[in-house]
């Protein structure tokens, strides 16, 4: 059973929310649980509430001071079975199918009363699939048949995921390219676009449905504009002062690029459908990104953050 470990004292008072944090995946669809959860933990204080998190051993440090952290994943939610005490909501990040129930049936005991999923963009389509193929899905309707409030978040890529080194595999190898040759290899380079948040703006939907029972039943699809792979290398230049060239590679190129630092085939195919297919109906997909009610924007009250933010702030990882 993981001991949870007191870097500092939490505060007395306030709601104590649950984030479980996995190592980097780069399946199809997966955020960067790490980056995502940072933030929600550094909003989360910042409104006053207590913050503990499930983390697993590569994504323990980084973390502000008044988190508890416990050693252990949320795939093998047994070990770390002492952590759902206490708790009000949890955030439900890196779950997987076989072991989601077992999650459940903790944080229900528990007394857990509400649990906020980090799912993916796009799990309706497994529901042409048999059930014991779905994934994303799984968790969701996991979610929904354990008796306690429940809503499921679909983001799209985060911006973050180039750093975490999770889904999507564009732009995964720039930190390596840009730093040392001052060069980007994509396919698609000028027509490919592929919808990216920022990570900021992820955690606040997710602050949103941890504290407000307004989305408590609600899919939120806290999805960003399509970027074109040149606007984000435009960016990134830009932050770091410098010009940076671009090659175009072929999809087949650009698959065994990524299959050498480690990506599935099953994640480049998904990545070079979609900067093929937001490319080629950029106006459609646009607008239906646009219509997606509650807006990200209506959820967070703000302006979402650009990619020119994301670069400036995350510079030094390219120079």
């Amino acid at each position: 059973m993981g001991e949870i470990k007191r870097i500092k004292s939490a505060p007395e008072s306030g709601d104590l929310r649950l984030l479980t944090v996995v190592s980097a995946r780069k399946d199809a669809g997966s955020s960067p649980t790490g980056i995502v959860g940072r933030s929600l933990a550094r909003q989360l204080l910042a409104v006053g509430d207590r913050v503990r998190v499930i983390a697993e051993s590569d994504q323990l440090a980084g973390w502000p001071d008044a988190v508890e952290l416990v050693e252990g994943s949320i795939t093998r939610p047994w070990e770390c079975a002492e952590a759902f005490d206490g708790v009000g909501g949890i955030f439900l990040a890196g779950a997987q199918p076989s072991t989601v129930r077992d999650a459940l049936t903790l944080a229900l005991a528990a007394g857990v009363r509400r649990i906020v999923v980090l799912s993916s963009h796009g799990p309706e389509y497994e529901e042409a699939y048999p059930p014991e193929t779905w994934f994303w899905l799984a968790v969701e309707k996991a979610v929904e048949r354990s008796g306690m409030e429940w809503t499921h978040i679909r983001p799209s890529a985060v911006m973050g995921s180039l750093v975490e080194g999770s889904y999507p595999a564009t732009g995964s190898d720039w930190p390596d390219t840009i730093r040392h040759e001052l060069v980007v290899r994509e396919a698609f380079l000028n027509e490919g676009h592929y919808p990216f948040i920022h990570e900021d703006d992820l955690a606040a939907v997710a602050v949103a449905a941890l504290r407000d029972d307004a989305y408590v039943g609600a899919i939120l699809e806290a999805v960003g504009l399509p970027l074109s792979t040149l606007s984000r290398v435009r960016s990134i230049a830009k932050a770091i002062g410098r010009d940076i060239d671009t090659v175009e590679l072929t999809p087949c190129d650009s698959r065994t690029n990524w299959r050498r630092r480690g990506w599935p085939d099953s994640g480049s195919d998904v990545t070079l459908y979609a900067l093929e297919e937001y490319g080629a109906h950029l106006a459609e997909l646009t607008r239906w990104t646009l219509e997606q009610r509650p807006s990200v924007r209506e959820i967070i009250g703000r302006s979402l953050r650009t990619y020119d933010d994301w670069a400036i702030e995350n510079a030094d990882r390219f120079r």
